[in-house]
């Protein structure tokens, strides 16, 4: 080995580091190298981010209210089946349209039981009679009786 000298100067101390700094550095930049290309990279997708969180919450804040439209489009359209339902069951039944809304049920069945009763308790039978005219019953109306006389006076009979 070689003989032990002690730096007592500067120049000596950095003569004698200056191979390891420079061994380190090498190592330092193989290491962190590429740190501006992935600090830029990062900066880039954080600009990404941020532009794809503002369109998500723009989309949600349009968005909204759709679900509660859709909630109410299929009530009215559950309504509307309802009470076609209902008016279909009442002209089944023989019972009078004023009185379809009236009936009651979620499914069809139960909907015609309730006719059914209600027709019952209206005394409506399966297959109602037409109501007869006036004429039919033999008993001529006011004005029917007035052209009549009236026809008969100018006759002379």
């Amino acid at each position: 080995m070689a003989e032990f000298t002690p730096i007592t100067t500067q120049e000596q101390f950095e003569a004698a580091i200056a191979d390891r700094l420079k061994r380190e550095r090498e190592s330092q930049a193989k290491k962190y190298g590429d740190y501006d290309a992935l600090k830029q990279k990062t900066a880039e997708q954080e600009q990404q981010i941020a532009a794809l969180t503002k369109e998500a919450s723009d989309a949600a804040k349009k968005y909204a209210g759709y679900d509660k439209t859709v909630a109410e489009l299929n009530a009215k359209i559950k309504g509307y089946e309802t009470d076609s339902v209902k008016t279909r069951i009442a002209r089944e039944t023989g019972i009078p349209y004023e009185l379809a809304g009236r009936l009651t049920g979620e499914t069809e069945d139960d909907i015609r039981k309730d006719a059914e009763g209600l027709a019952k308790l209206l005394g409506r039978n399966e297959n109602p009679a037409s109501p007869l005219r006036d004429t039919e019953t033999g008993e001529p109306d006011g004005v029917t009786a007035g052209l009549k006389d009236l026809l008969h006076k100018m006759k002379g009979d």
